[in-house]
């Protein structure tokens, strides 16, 4: 398939390469802010699952750039931006790049060094595995990439700070929120009561992986939103999870949740802890919140659009902003590359003999 046809086809697409977008999904950020205006205030930023780098983008033009160009800045008032991914991508100006695991607890400490000390103001994943299509083991491992992010959120982003993920919506994905003050009336300690609770909810088999993270984030998030940007297309399955004003359980120590990650899939050894779906239902059940993000009236990311015209005559199709450096399948190119050329010469052989 041509680059023409998919220009036709995804609108995003040719415009990311229109505005020097590395990627559509740059779209998704901008509109997000649009509605919810996350930047506001935002000296401390992290990218988790930062390649290519078009959020990273987004980060340098809506933050770092204007400060730079303002001309009372100074360069220690400058925001900073922090992108970390397994993969390496090209530079961006005002972005400073760490190679990591987010997983790890080490990343964390890299990301305060470079924040002098200082926690983040705003954390934002766009982080999402190859999708196989189906839709259950999608969601299992989506809901493990936002179980990492908001390991390493609790190290590195401020109390009030926002967090922005992506999410693969299950089944009754809105149904399966329960209110904070709930979850913590049985104890005002976390480790008595929070700490089996959120035990137990890892151990729930009768919810979701998706459920699981979702509750988690309303645990350390009061104001939780599922949003769905205009760039995102309707058919699928991705949202994203809006997480406001950061507020961990009085008495809670980052290492905890480390610490309830890791025993997921292991026998949980407690058997007082009622492990039924029961707290999430009557009362404790909410909807919510399910915001489209984005000029309504703008482009639609499931339709076709003629290339525009030009002066020429013909529409020059543009070669991707920063193509991947060193992207997980280049092995397999290479290998498949290397096959049909054997193939090619075998059949050389062949004729010649």
């Amino acid at each position: 398939m041509g680059k023409a046809s998919r220009d036709k086809r995804d609108i995003y697409y040719r415009k990311a390469k229109e505005e020097g977008w590395r990627a559509r999904s740059a779209f998704k950020l901008l509109q997000i802010d649009e509605e919810f205006n996350i930047f506001e205030g935002v000296k401390r930023v992290v990218d988790l699952c930062a390649a290519p780098g078009s959020w990273s983008q987004v980060l340098s033009r809506k933050l770092y750039l204007p400060a730079k160009l303002s001309q009372d800045s100074r360069d220690d008032e400058l925001p900073l931006i922090v992108a970390i991914d397994l993969q390496p991508m090209a530079p961006i100006e005002g972005v400073i790049q760490v190679q990591g695991d987010i997983t790890n607890a080490r990343t964390a400490e890299v990301v305060i060094r470079h924040f002098d000390g200082c926690k983040a103001d705003l954390v934002v994943c766009d982080g999402a595995p190859d999708v196989t299509g189906l839709h259950d083991m999608d969601e299992f491992v989506q809901s493990q990439l936002i179980l990492a992010g908001l390991t390493i959120v609790t190290h590195v982003l401020r109390e009030g700070g926002k967090f922005i993920a992506k999410i693969f919506r299950g089944k009754d994905t809105s149904l399966l929120y329960c209110q904070v003050h709930e979850m913590l009336i049985r104890s005002s300690i976390f480790y008595d009561a929070s700490y089996d609770l959120v035990t137990c909810l890892l151990f729930n088999h009768s919810l979701s992986y998706h459920a699981k993270a979702c509750v988690l984030l309303k645990l350390f998030f009061p104001v939780v939103t599922f949003a769905k940007p205009k760039s995102s297309r309707n058919s699928s399955i991705e949202a994203f999870a809006v997480c406001e004003n950061y507020s961990p359980p009085e008495g809670f120590n980052p290492k905890d949740l480390h610490r309830l990650l890791e025993k997921v899939g292991s026998p949980s050894g407690m058997d007082d802890i009622d492990c039924s779906s029961g707290w999430l239902e009557g009362p404790n059940k909410v909807y919510i919140p399910f915001l489209a993000c984005g000029d309504l009236s703008g482009y639609d990311s499931d339709r076709s659009y003629p290339l525009p015209k030009v002066a020429e005559g013909t529409y020059q199709s543009l070669d991707p902003v920063q193509p991947p450096i060193a992207p997980p399948y280049k092995r397999a190119l290479e290998m498949k590359k290397a096959s049909n050329h054997g193939i090619k010469e075998l059949e050389k052989l062949s004729l010649d003999s």
